[in-house]
């Protein structure tokens, strides 16, 4: 298996938080524009909110409240742990992106916005992303194949479990599982397994840590975010290139290539995280490979695998997460890497998408 991460994350000059009370709920008696203004300044991006902040003082605390909640969870509430910015370098108290926890497929309707930073507003606007696991495998008669029918699987009985003949490809059980939640062998089903926070270097923009110690093996999270054409991802990347040129801007697009079996065929994955994705997007490239190790896993049912994510070491609290995002680097004059490593070659890896 191949994997290619071409660039980073984009970045934009946004509000700087400061420390303030609760915002006020919607009162009659309030002026029209303030009235349940918490239900609508979460859905602005941070040029909006930090414009509405200058309008007036009470809107100006609650954009700051806004931009507070947001810098103390990067995940939306999405995420059973909060996933935190911190920033002593610059003025940028998070990062600006759309949230999902899971490969999702794209489209012309794809979501615009989602609201975050108030606890008034819930991110339901989820549930209108279209999961890749949706695409499944059906039988002769165009029914839908689901996975086992274990009701209690200790993930080593279950027969979902195991290698697909590869070691970098594991099963679980899927969604079409009668097994519950809390099976044992859907180690990678439930989200971010770790506490990690987003901290802001000098030279590397924003980059994942650990917040707790992590296990050698553990698993950690996936990679999500919109699955692509290879047609559209080769826009995509021209298209990234052309903004890259202008200033500061990289994206978050990443080529999986498998190798099957029989040699002759590769199944392909093109998963951009720049726009919609989660915290996995943050995570930088390390030329010694880092401390992350990456696998594909299946569901049972599913016709996608999910790239995964798994610590090679025990990584210890406060440590940056890496992996390598590949060795090809077909561009002399490539992007500056910064990760100080002493197998550093200086320019991060890239290739044509």
């Amino acid at each position: 298996m191949q994997v290619n991460l071409n660039g980073r994350v984009p970045e934009r000059q946004m509000l700087t938080a400061e420390e303030s009370g609760p915002p006020k709920r919607c009162n009659a008696r309030e002026p029209p524009l303030l009235q349940c203004a918490e239900l609508v300044l979460p859905y602005l991006n941070p040029s909006e909110l930090a414009n509405v902040s200058l309008t007036s003082k009470p809107l100006f605390k609650l954009s700051r409240t806004i931009t507070i909640r947001r810098a103390s969870d990067a995940s939306r509430t999405f995420e059973t742990l909060p996933i935190p910015f911190l920033n002593t370098v610059d003025s940028h108290p998070y990062a600006p992106f759309l949230y999902t926890r899971s490969l999702v497929l794209s489209s012309p309707l794809s979501l615009l916005r989602q609201p975050w930073g108030s606890s008034a507003v819930s991110p339901s606007a989820q549930s209108r992303l279209l999961s890749a696991e949706s695409v499944g495998f059906v039988d002769g008669e165009g029914r839908a194949m689901s996975g086992c029918e274990c009701e209690a699987c200790d993930g080593g009985e279950c027969p979902c479990a195991g290698l697909d003949g590869l070691d970098d490809v594991g099963r679980e059980c899927g969604p079409g599982c009668w097994c519950g939640p809390e099976c044992g062998n859907r180690l990678t089903r439930n989200g971010v397994a770790v506490r990690v926070k987003i901290v802001r270097h000098r030279r590397k923009g924003w980059g994942l840590h650990a917040d707790q110690l992590i296990a050698k093996s553990q698993f950690v999270f996936e990679y999500a975010g919109e699955l692509l054409t290879t047609k559209e991802a080769q826009r995509r990347h021209q298209y990234y290139d052309e903004l890259a040129s202008q200033g500061r801007f990289s994206s978050a697009l990443l080529v999986v290539r498998e190798h099957l079996p029989s040699g002759k065929a590769c199944l392909r994955l093109n998963i951009d995280a720049t726009r919609l994705g989660n915290i996995a997007r943050f995570v930088n490239h390390s030329c010694d490979g880092g401390n992350l190790s990456t696998k594909l896993v299946r569901s049972s049912g599913a016709l996608l695998p999910r790239l995964c994510f798994f610590a090679s070491k025990d990584i210890p609290v406060d440590e940056e997460l890496t992996f390598s995002y590949g060795e090809i680097r077909k561009r002399s004059k490539g992007l500056p890497c910064f990760c100080n490593s002493p197998s550093c070659v200086g320019t991060l890896p890239s290739e044509d998408t």
